[in-house]
């Protein structure tokens, strides 16, 4: 009888990646435990369970959870399309303590990270990181913790603000925002300065004599972003993408971003 069993076992198809029966079940909308908290992970299309990956850390809106980012198009669907493993951590009661830097958080976010180290074999040069909403706010307080050990921010509608001290930066920030934005409000200058949403980030890196390249692009006729490039910074480039619509995650943008820093050939979806 106890052959049976392991015969079916033998002869049943095995996952094509190369995991335990404990990391299988941790995957997409299955989280992966952490102590007391959770994250969840989806890899991308067609990897060979052996090449290292990119990845990107995505920290959910307010009231969310990772479930609905590894399922969501514009995040997961542009991940597994171009190599990169997603993460994405369950916040606290879900939310983000990102306020101040007194915040448990960035380490959670920096222990996910290492615990997906263990099951996956990650690319430390391309690790990005993301967020949307308060999510946003609290990749930028992750960045301004820990910004040293990442490539790239990559911040949807929202910020710290601008007077913030960040003891850390990643070489290569991004971030998208709408000028009619209520939920997450366009932070514009003194005077009305649309670029005044990634001050912080322009004095951190020093862009202060940098070169200033702006430009147009779109996903649809209703997609459509201006950029404003700082292109040779001091200690690296920021790039801010204004578009004149309110709260949500643009189109395309998330993917436009990794095709730059993955050095791909931009396209949708």
């Amino acid at each position: 009888m106890h052959l049976i069993p392991l015969i079916l076992a033998l002869l049943w198809p095995t996952n094509s990646l190369a995991v335990s029966p404990e990391q299988a079940v941790c995957h997409a909308e299955n989280p992966c435990p952490l102590g007391e908290r959770s994250y969840h992970v989806k890899e991308p299309d067609d990897w060979d369970g052996t090449s290292p990956l990119p990845v990107l850390l995505h920290f959910h809106g307010w009231m969310r959870q990772g479930t609905l980012i590894v399922k969501h198009g514009r995040i997961s669907g542009a991940t597994r399309r171009r190599g990169v493993l997603l993460l994405a951590p369950n916040g606290q009661g879900k939310t983000w303590n990102f306020w101040t830097d007194q915040t448990d958080d960035v380490a959670f976010a920096a222990a996910v990270i290492e615990d997906a180290a263990k099951r996956y074999p990650i690319d430390r040069n391309r690790i990005f990181v993301s967020g949307y909403s308060y999510g946003s706010a609290m990749a930028w307080r992750y960045a301004c913790e820990n910004g040293n050990v990442i490539a790239a921010l990559l911040a949807v509608s929202g910020t710290l603000r601008q007077s913030e001290i960040c003891p850390q930066a990643p070489q290569d920030v991004r971030h998208v925002h709408g000028t009619a934005d209520t939920v997450m409000d366009f932070p514009f200058g003194p005077t009305g300065q649309t670029t005044w949403p990634v001050k912080l980030w322009r004095d951190r890196l020093r862009c202060d004599d940098a070169d200033i390249d702006t430009d147009t692009w779109s996903v649809t006729k209703h997609d459509m972003f201006t950029r404003t490039t700082w292109t040779d910074c001091g200690k690296g480039r920021v790039t801010l993408d204004v578009h004149k619509r309110g709260h949500f995650i643009p189109r395309g943008w998330i993917a436009r971003q990794l095709d730059e820093l993955l050095h791909r050939t931009p396209s949708y979806p």
